[in-house]
């Protein structure tokens, strides 16, 4: 399969925000090693964007990002992709919606994982950015897209764009590849205060309509507005 020249600028921009994005990783502390990776859907295409495998965060350059299509086949590239391509393959397949994946070990959000415990919703950020708890989804092996079915199963009947692979770890989705990076950021956050919470005794939990009416607002609420055309006056002059 060859990429068609059209998609030639989509699939550049993806492979510089896609490298970009791995760095965020490093800087929120997520990632060990060569381990963690972030996706991103081609627009308009059934391929993707992903890193290569056990390559050095230092050398995860925009040319060192592979291109594969949504069953896994290298497409494009100079790298093996990485080894959790077919699990993201198959959230892009099945989640026509989501245009970002990311996966992290991050430390207590898997520790979670390692308990096979969902993260209960006992802050408001946890209202805003997941609509509920974190949910845990089923242990699988890596090697196919059992992990992809997996996180399409359990996030399928969430609102979580996080999910906790039990013994294994994080997977975030998102609208893009960035909006996947902060899902697992704020995941992170909110597992490490939750299990520090739970040392001073049992945190009470936020009431379900409670919980719709924080997660109605940032989603449709918070943050600036979008950008509205300047209007111009008969002479051109903008107002």
């Amino acid at each position: 399969m060859r990429i068609d020249p059209s998609l030639a600028p989509a699939v550049a921009r993806l492979r510089k925000e896609v490298a970009a994005l791995h760095q965020e990783l490093i800087r929120w502390g997520l990632v060990a090693w060569t381990a963690g990776n972030v996706s991103a859907r081609v627009p308009g295409a059934d391929l993707m964007v992903i890193k290569p495998s056990g390559v050095s965060y230092d050398d995860l350059s925009p040319q060192a990002m592979v291109v594969t299509d949504l069953e896994g086949t290298l497409v494009e590239g100079d790298f093996a992709p990485s080894s959790d391509t077919y699990a993201h393959a198959y959230v892009y397949a099945h989640m026509p919606a989501v245009g970002g994946v990311v996966h992290t070990h991050s430390t207590y959000a898997t520790a979670w994982a390692a308990r096979r415990e969902p993260i209960p919703c006992v802050l408001t950020m946890m209202g805003d950015e997941f609509g509920g708890p974190v949910p845990v989804g089923p242990f699988a092996l890596i090697g196919d897209d059992s992990i992809g079915r997996g996180i399409v199963e359990t996030l399928g009947g969430s609102r979580s764009p996080a999910v906790l692979m039990a013994g294994h770890g994080v997977f975030t989705i998102g609208r893009d590849a960035r909006a996947a990076v902060k899902a697992a950021v704020l995941v992170e956050d909110v597992a490490r205060t939750v299990h520090i919470a739970r040392q001073l005794g049992e945190p009470a939990p936020i009431a379900p309509a409670d919980i719709d009416r924080l997660y109605d607002r940032y989603q449709n609420v918070y943050g600036q507005p979008a950008a509205q055309p300047r209007s111009t006056d008969p002479k051109g002059h903008a107002s």
